[in-house]
């Protein structure tokens, strides 16, 4: 039985790493999904290690690669990314391997082989990776990438492209993820927010939460919110309150002041 833990932030992610692992033919068991990095870092402090770790690289309050930097993780990390695949293969190791989103079946089944196949590395006596590899990786999500300028959203038989300009706000709804204009049309698109949050300008576009990615300009009014988080008023009107968390308020402050 392989007992394994998911780190991803997006419970349509989650859903689709348990459907995949069912089609592995292998026997395992999901101990537990976690959404943030803090939760991370506390279940970590309090559990045993898992067989294996399914981390994605972008969470909805920072780096997964800030769990690493603080505890130490005695369990095998497979990272999940929608990053390239020819930027991240320059920093692979044998003790971890990736899955490009959207994640393929064949690719999942290598990597359990793989992790079979080195499972005597994973003692659990030693890190698995070194702070060198960390700061390789960290600095591999750092690295300039040219962002989109316009969005391509699909009406009817019809495409049309929605310059960035004219983008409020995106946000995640019953599974889709839809593009919210200035002037209050709404569009879904074929991009997760993990996705979109790679390819727009992060001085324009900030990630609120799990379900809200916002540019500047919508953000209205910050006002101050029960257990030290903020709640964020945009325009258009969001059809739900939107809040930053308490571990997310001064990066966010930081960067409403730039």
């Amino acid at each position: 039985m392989l007992h394994v833990l998911i780190i991803e932030d997006e419970p349509f992610a989650q859903n689709e790493m348990q459907r995949l692992l069912q089609n592995t033919g292998k026997e395992f068991s999901v101990i537990n999904c976690l959404e943030s990095v803090e939760d991370s870092i506390a279940w970590f402090n309090t559990n045993e290690a898992p067989d294996v770790v399914f981390c994605d690289i972008q969470l909805a309050d920072g780096l997964s690669f800030d769990i690493f930097k603080q505890i130490k993780v005695k369990a095998p990390v497979i990272f999940t990314t929608a990053y390239d695949t020819y930027a991240i293969e320059a920093f692979k190791v044998n003790s971890i391997d990736y899955l490009l989103k959207p994640i393929e079946q064949n690719a999942l089944n290598s990597a359990l082989d793989k992790l079979e196949a080195l499972k005597v590395q994973f003692s659990g006596k030693e890190q698995l990776l070194s702070n060198t590899q960390l700061e390789n990786l960290l600095a591999l999500v750092k690295m300039p990438q040219p962002f989109k300028s316009r969005m391509l959203v699909k009406i009817g038989d019809q495409y049309k492209f929605i310059p960035v300009t004219k983008v409020a706000y995106f946000y995640a709804e019953d599974n889709e993820v839809l593009l919210m204009t200035n002037e209050k049309k709404r569009y879904v698109i074929d991009y997760s927010i993990e996705q979109l949050v790679s390819m727009l300008d992060p001085m324009l576009f900030y990630r609120l939460n799990r379900s809200f990615l916002c540019h500047k300009n919508a953000i209205i009014k910050v006002h101050r919110y029960f257990n030290s988080r903020l709640k964020i008023d945009l325009q258009p009107d969001a059809d739900s309150e939107v809040l930053v968390s308490r571990v997310k308020v001064a990066e966010f402050l930081n960067w409403m002041e730039r």
